[in-house]
């Protein structure tokens, strides 16, 4: 049987069903005191659900994104032998721990296009004892991940990408971590950290962590290191270069997901394009994810944002084009591209060259779609400088099987007549009920 055949995502009834392309229609005015909240964090789900499988005892994970990327995951955990209870209509999923020690001898892994599930996974897997197969999509086989395999042979697993291409399929032959000294690149993806961090609790002795060249999205880690708090296993953290990691016990709790930072960037950017008030309820000043700082971008291009406890507010203005590095808010890139074609003069992103090893190579995505909108667009190796056109050009969005590019060039078809999005489905990744959300707030 093809791995593939594992698991289909979306032939479930919880999961909308989409037309194959959808035509934007422009509101007339803009949305005035709107609130939304939007589902829980694909990053926090996921992190939370490695540990809450690895920990002693139970732990129920409540406000749980229910989306492709933590469907395959739950699915996974479930064929290495975790209970796992997930009820999405209270976002709420049950995770029996292993102690440790993962109950299956062999698995196939399916995780399709989703690369948290894929580098969490493959270093879990390296602490158990037995064979382990991961693979996914096509665009999957073309994400790299030949950095944490390094790192994972040298601390005494047996990892290997199977096409000897660096990327899945990915086979781990393991019988437990021994500890030690690691080195993993942090240039492509902080994702490779992340999975060490969260899997090394579970080796048989110590292990020092260190970072080469520059940390990408340095404030995913730092979420990492969080979720392994709440959990109870603190790591020695110097500077975000060096990682000391002590053999230790996560032990299960209650542990509550905040709503997604990198999906209400999509809101915050209608109220700055519109001109309108949105409020996203249940992100706020004490938010740990670092996505939330994408309004302090649209607050450098003319917006009025209001942080509250547990709530934050934008309200849109005259935009003007902004230079800015987002490396750190790097799953914001396409929202703000977006929002550059209704802002005055020049907007540059830059230091966002490993999105050009997500879901597809996102800068050449956007430089081609922005285009066809009319903008002129200068593709750098690290980036883009966008010159917004005078006049939004009807055209037809592909959206390259990405979830954010569907998201983020929604919003232009709420300003300009004639954008239509391709395959809306594919929001289903990360945010079944995009549409729904989005439409709820028309005036």
């Amino acid at each position: 049987m093809e791995i593939g055949s594992l698991i289909d995502l979306r032939n479930d009834a919880t999961m909308p069903e989409y037309p194959p392309e959808i035509l934007m229609k422009p509101w007339s005015v803009p949305p005035t005191g709107a609130r939304v909240r939007v589902p829980g964090s694909k990053s926090l789900t996921n992190r939370a659900l490695i540990v809450a499988a690895l920990a002693d005892g139970a732990s129920t994970l409540t406000g749980a994104l229910d989306s492709d990327d933590t469907r395959v995951m739950v699915d996974s955990l479930r064929r290495l032998g975790s209970a796992v209870a997930h009820d999405p209509a209270v976002a709420t999923i049950r995770v029996e721990g292993c102690g440790g020690a993962i109950p299956a001898k062999a698995a196939d892994l399916y995780v399709a296009n989703s690369g948290t599930s894929l580098r969490f996974l493959t270093a879990m897997v390296a602490t158990g004892r037995g064979t382990y197969r991961l693979d996914g999509t096509p665009r999957l086989r073309q994400r790299p991940v030949s950095d944490l395999l390094r790192a994972l042979n040298g601390l005494g697993a047996d990892a290997r990408s199977d096409l000897n291409t660096g990327c899945p399929p990915v086979t781990v032959r393991a019988s437990g971590l021994d500890g030690g000294y690691a080195f993993v690149k942090g240039d492509v993806s902080s994702q490779f950290l992340s999975g060490l961090l969260m899997a090394l609790p579970c080796s048989r002795d110590v292990t020092t962590v260190e970072v080469q060249g520059v940390l990408v999205s340095r404030p995913y880690v730092a979420m990492t290191l969080a979720v392994m708090e709440a959990f109870g296993v603190r790591v020695g953290n110097r500077k975000d270069r060096r990682f000391d990691v002590r053999p230790a016990r996560y032990s299960g709790r209650t542990f509550a997901i905040e709503p997604d930072a990198s999906a209400a960037s999509y809101f915050f950017a209608l109220a700055a394009i519109t001109g309108g008030t949105v409020t996203v309820d249940g992100l706020g000043e004490g938010s740990i994810q670092g996505d939330l700082g994408f309004v302090d971008v649209l607050e450098h291009m003319g917006c009025t944002v209001v942080r509250g406890r547990d709530a934050t507010t934008v309200t849109g203005g005259p935009l003007r084009g902004v230079d800015v590095d987002m490396n750190a808010i790097s799953d914001t890139v396409m929202t703000l591209a977006v929002v550059a074609l209704f802002a005055r003069g020049m907007t540059r992103i830059r230091n966002v060259g490993h999105i050009r090893h997500k879901e597809t190579d996102r800068i050449a995505a956007l430089a081609a779609e922005l285009r066809k909108l009319g903008a002129n667009v200068e593709e750098q190796p690290d980036g883009l400088i966008i010159f917004p056109p005078a006049a939004i050009a009807p055209a037809r969005i592909a959206t390259y099987d990405d979830h954010r590019m569907a998201m983020a060039f929604a919003l232009a078809g709420i300003k300009a007549e004639g954008v239509t999005v391709l395959d809306p489905g594919c929001v289903a990744k990360t945010y079944p009920g995009f549409w729904e959300d989005l439409t709820g707030l028309a005036p």
